[in-house]
């Protein structure tokens, strides 16, 4: 596996168990975030979306997909770019930033590693 396999396998793992913690007990995750709890499924069902994306991470990492890597760097700094949007339009507090900044480190190493091949 190569560096910016690495990258996306470790992007992959943290992805399945932030996924299986909205999935399992999600009010848990969204009260560390400072968010409200809830009953409705769309948190649950996202979790599930989060687990099924860290699988592909996690495979696309395995089998060095280099293509994936470039598409995976557009779009984990477009999710950084959104979340400061959902910040400043106030339609999301900003614990939310904490998620994009992992997304956008992460996208930093794995454009850092492919780039050096």
């Amino acid at each position: 596996m190569s560096s910016a396999g690495i990258s996306l396998f470790v992007f992959g793992i943290y992805m399945v168990f932030a996924g299986l913690g909205f999935t399992v007990m999600p009010n848990t995750p969204l009260g560390l975030f400072g968010l409200p709890a809830t009953q409705e499924p769309w948190i649950r069902i996202m979790g599930v979306l989060m687990v099924a994306i860290g699988y592909y991470y996690i495979q696309t990492g395995r089998k060095d997909i280099r293509l994936f890597f470039t598409w995976s760097v557009q779009a984990r700094i477009a999710v950084f770019l959104i979340f400061i949007l959902f910040y400043l339009l106030n339609w999301a507090p900003a614990t939310i930033l904490i998620f994009g900044t992992l997304d956008l480190l992460g996208a930093v190493w794995t454009w850092a590693t492919n780039r050096s091949k």
